[in-house]
């Protein structure tokens, strides 16, 4: 959606008291929680400062083809997602990207992504297409995880610092970062083991230590098929839904309006400062509720104060910026997926700038039918932590274009220049890959640990829950469900 989804000169309603809860921010997080508090039958509105609803999950059009802007699949751990799809209407809908396997590529050259495995920590140490990617040394030091006392590495407060222990740098360096960085935009040493692979640490006790074991037991206890999983028509999808359903249920979506201060009223209720984002503006008001959701990164900033609460000191990460470039091509020599569903890129290259690429028509089924015979979409995805402090700064319009077709050209083997290009289209992500390292996860604890002695207050989003809609959804789920336990009488 790329407008306004309230309407009317005045979409907030006819008074500033008359919400029984509100919700600040409209990406999932935001939507599913709002989704519950409206089919509980609270009158809901929904704010967001963007211009669009959905945060990192939305689409776009590129070339004629409607395409995912943002995330184009979700894990399958813990089955939320699927669910939260069948509720609303898409669950026939669900698709499993081809089994074409990814590719990395590393300053020592290209080659495939071991299948099997977590975040490229191999299951199999030995296996071919391990020894393929670190070489008989460091396939063998790898292996020697099945027979390391459990004591090493069991106290490794990295996800970096694990592997290394038990498996050694060339699992880090090969295979680890590369997927780290593609999924978080991070380095394995700046995260948690907790943040980056949740039940890791349950399943390295229950296997004597051993790493492959443990990714073993958490791949054996995931649904059958694949670890992820997408929607035919693109993820974002799922926001229209979830937009509709709100709405349906008497709730409201405004964007274009940015949530500036929460304060508690005389009478317990909570007072919200809004700033109107639109041109020509429309009236702001202050909201009044009894129930409110933070569904934002600057929650800690909002909630500095309210009911004593002193979270001045608290630092969120913000997250890498990240830019997706989509190209979308007429070459038949892509035809043959020269390089499965996509590649991922380890540090160190000097050949390329971006960090991944997705072979999206490759990938999925359904963007090859929208594309048709012939032509090809791909997306680049640039922005690394760091990179700007060390003056990596990336080109902008017809450049960054450029960059991306030579990028894209080097990680799929297939010379492609202007003549192929049909379409493209750029989207930059801000705070929308908050790097769950140890600094990271105490800020939350913090925010959290404050919101539990406010009064109709709660916190979700990616933030707070961890990257993926896999973790995101429960987490909205629970926290809307909260605040509709902890029932208050109306104040309005």
């Amino acid at each position: 959606m790329s407008r306004d989804v309230a309407q009317g000169p005045d979409p907030a309603g006819t008074g500033s008291s008359g919400w029984e809860a509100v919700v600040v921010g409209a990406g999932v997080a935001g939507l599913v929680a709002a989704r519950e508090l409206a089919r509980a039958g609270l009158r809901t509105l929904v704010l967001d400062e963007r211009e669009a609803p959905g945060g990192a999950v939305r689409g776009h059009d590129v070339a004629g083809l409607r395409l995912d802007a943002g995330a184009d699949s979700y894990a399958t751990r813990g089955g939320s997602v699927a669910a939260l799809l069948g509720e609303l209407g898409l669950g026939d809908d669900v698709v499993a990207p081809e089994p074409r396997g990814a590719w990395t590529h590393l300053t020592s050259g290209d080659g495939p992504l071991p299948r099997t495995g977590l975040l490229g920590v191999p299951a199999y140490p030995l296996a071919p297409d391990v020894r393929r990617t670190l070489g008989t040394a460091g396939a063998a030091r790898a292996a020697l995880d099945l027979v390391l006392p459990a004591r090493v590495g069991a106290d490794a407060p990295t996800l970096g610092a694990l592997v290394r222990a038990r498996m050694g740098d060339a699992v880090v360096t090969r295979l680890v970062q590369p997927v780290v960085g593609g999924v978080h935009a991070a380095d394995p040493d700046d995260l948690a083991v907790e943040a980056a692979a949740p039940g890791l640490r349950e399943a390295l006790a229950a296997s004597g230590g051993s790493l492959a074991r443990a990714v073993r037991r958490l791949r054996a206890s995931a649904p059958a098929g694949t670890a992820v999983e997408g929607v035919a028509g693109g993820v974002h999808r799922l926001v229209d839904a979830l937009v509709a359903d709100v709405t349906a249920h008497g709730g409201v979506v405004l964007t274009r309006t940015r949530a500036e201060s929460v304060t508690r009223a005389a009478d317990g209720t909570l007072a919200l400062g809004t700033r109107d984002r639109h041109d020509p503006p429309r009236p702001s008001r202050d909201l009044r509720t009894q129930r409110l959701v933070l569904a934002t990164p600057g929650a800690a900033g909002l909630l500095d104060g309210l009911d004593g609460a002193d979270l001045r000191d608290v630092r969120l990460d913000d997250g890498a910026p990240v830019t997706l470039v989509t190209l979308v091509l007429d070459e038949p020599a892509l035809d043959a997926a020269p390089r499965g569903t996509g590649v991922l890129v380890g540090r160190g290259t000097d050949d390329v700038r971006a960090k991944a690429l997705t072979h999206a028509s490759a990938k999925w089924g359904w963007v090859a039918r929208a594309a048709g015979a012939g032509r090809h979409v791909v997306r680049l995805s640039y922005g690394r932590a760091g990179d700007e402090a060390r003056g990596d700064v990336l080109p902008t319009g017809d450049a960054l274009v450029d960059l991306a077709l030579r990028d894209a050209a080097t990680l799929l083997g297939v010379p492609l220049g202007r003549d192929a290009l049909h379409g493209s289209a750029v989207v930059r992500w801000t705070q929308s890959l908050p790097r769950p390292s140890a600094g990271h996860r105490a800020a939350v604890a913090a925010v959290r640990q404050a919101v539990e002695a406010m009064p109709g207050v709660a916190v979700c989003g990616a933030w707070s829950a961890g990257n993926g809609l896999a973790s995101v959804v429960p987490d909205a789920r629970a926290a809307a469900r909260a605040l509709l336990a902890d029932a208050r009488p109306d104040a309005s």
